[in-house]
């Protein structure tokens, strides 16, 4: 997968969990609810960072920062 703002997606479909790590950061955040069909078409995304802002993320899913990495 090549994206300039993120550098690994997983997907737990048993679980409905996406996780995702963004390369700058390096926080790794863990969504909720998401349906393997909302991962496919993440996935099939031309631009990764794009979809993820305009249109995952106003999907409103139920997350946690499971790493959080700070800027100094």
């Amino acid at each position: 997968m090549e994206s300039e703002s993120i550098a690994s997606i997983g997907y737990n479909a048993s679980r409905n969990e996406l996780e995702i790590e963004f390369r700058q950061s390096g926080s790794v955040y863990r969504y909720f609810g998401v349906s393997a069909v909302e991962y496919i078409e993440f996935m099939a995304a031309e631009s990764k960072g794009t979809y993820l802002n305009q249109v995952f993320k106003l999907r409103e899913h139920r997350y946690i920062v499971v790493r959080e990495v700070r800027q100094r």
